[in-house]
């Protein structure tokens, strides 16, 4: 007897009509479609935030505040999961393609990043999106995976983790010596240098939150296609990128970056459902990779598990979305977060962040008591601003601005430095206000 979608977690129980499902999944979509799109101007969109308005934010990127149309896709989902978990969860998961939720989630992110659905898996947030990737590639001993020292914990520690399971290794290098002299063709270069014979990834970040740089993904993608050039496919070297801070600010197209694979988290930036992420990866990454975790939203390793026998057709994105039971609203309600963002117009965010982001920087850069780490050039720099203010330490700086009311933020690596970032919910009478306030510490 055929297995069904149903049949992936309900083997044996009752079974109800086809019908009784599609309504939610349909009906659901089109309350979320209908939310108002009239975004004529920054205050209409800093309206749909429900932020303290006596405080100066400037760390959203930590974790979202959701705006409006998130908020009440959360709760059209959770009241009906409320009414009736079994009917709203199953019918939303495992309904044919066009009333099934997910498969309109990774849509939905397609749409935004300009990529193929099918190549999508579905996460809660970036950490697990690397760890997914880093754990699922086919290592053997003695294999590298090359990365940066610039990277945040839960990369080095993904990779750390990865190869000590089966013997592989893995090397960092600086891309820059000197903040005041970041150069892409030297960060190409470097990356170009350090790839060798035993290398099978290089792990890179696109926005460092220790620095607010933004590297040049497309330019190290040419040197890590170099190295590719005469080497076998089973040898290939991927070009992983953790991608949470360039996403939601820069270009959305991200499959135009020329990397491998890209994890993001979606709940910092893209202002998404708080425990939201996904991981795009090129078909053949899919293919080559070991799912780590199972998967609820693929129905062959379910039909292999049946059949007591391993999956026979190549993996693929939906193999590698973690399976189990979790928050399904705010799951679910992730594409009210990417229409937020297109109802908005991405080019406006990029102009916007980068407009507030250069006004602090310009200031900060003037100021006697300063030290501004985050380069000015636009094409290296994104929505973070890390400095520092002379005779403090970063912990300070932030305590006394938050005396002030304006919420700043430390870089928690070694070397740590004020950071403040500004996002579309922010205005320049608010910069002016933070660069007094910083001015007034020394």
């Amino acid at each position: 007897m055929p297995l069904t979608r149903r049949d992936f977690l309900i083997s044996g129980s009752m079974s109800l009509a086809a019908g009784a499902f599609s309504p939610f999944a349909v009906q659901a979509e089109k309350t979320e479609l209908s939310e108002p799109a009239d975004f004529k101007d920054w205050e209409s969109v800093r309206r749909e935030f429900e932020l303290a308005p006596d405080y100066v934010h400037l760390a959203l990127f930590f974790l979202a505040s959701h705006p409006r149309p998130v908020r009440q896709a959360i709760d059209q989902y959770r009241k009906k999961i409320d009414a009736n978990p079994f009917i709203a969860v199953d019918g939303a998961l495992f309904e044919p393609t066009d009333e099934n939720i997910p498969q309109q989630v990774c849509r939905a992110i397609a749409s935004y990043i300009g990529g193929d659905p099918q190549d999508i898996a579905l996460t809660q947030n970036t950490t697990t999106g690397l760890a997914l990737l880093y754990h699922g590639l086919p290592l053997r001993e003695g294999d590298e995976i090359l990365t940066t020292t610039h990277d945040h914990y839960v990369h080095h520690e993904s990779i750390r983790l990865a190869t000590g399971r089966c013997g592989a290794t893995w090397r960092k290098i600086p891309l820059f010596d000197s903040y005041n002299s970041i150069s892409p063709d030297e960060i190409a270069e470097r990356v170009r240098k350090a790839i060798g014979p035993k290398t099978r990834a290089v792990g890179v970040t696109w926005v460092h939150s220790s620095s607010g740089v933004r590297l040049p993904i497309a330019r190290i993608a040419e040197s890590v296609a170099e190295a590719n050039r005469a080497r076998d496919e089973k040898d290939r070297v991927l070009l992983i990128v953790d991608g949470v801070h360039g996403l939601g600010v820069e270009d959305p197209k991200i499959t135009a970056l020329g990397c491998d694979a890209f994890a993001a988290g979606t709940h910092k930036w893209m202002f998404g459902p708080r425990g939201t992420g996904f991981v795009w990866a090129k078909p053949f990454v899919w293919q080559k990779m070991r799912p780590v975790i199972p998967s609820f939203f693929s129905l062959e390793p379910y039909e292999a598990w049946a059949q007591e026998h391993a999956p026979q057709t190549p993996a693929r994105a939906a193999w590698f979305s973690p399976g189990g039971f979790q928050a399904f609203e705010h799951y679910f309600a992730l594409p009210a977060a990417v229409r937020f963002h297109q109802n908005i117009g991405p080019a406006r965010i990029t102009a916007r962040i980068h407009e507030l982001n250069r006004q602090l920087k310009e200031e900060l850069a003037r100021m006697p008591n300063t030290q501004l780490y985050t380069p000015r050039d636009e094409n290296l720099s994104a929505g973070m601003v890390c400095f520092d203010v002379k005779g403090m330490k970063p912990e300070q700086v932030v305590k006394r601005l938050l005396d002030q009311r304006i919420v700043a933020s430390t870089t928690p690596y070694r070397q740590s430095y004020a950071r403040l970032a500004c996002s579309v919910v922010n205005t320049p009478q608010e910069v002016d206000t933070v660069i007094r306030a910083i001015r007034d510490l020394g």
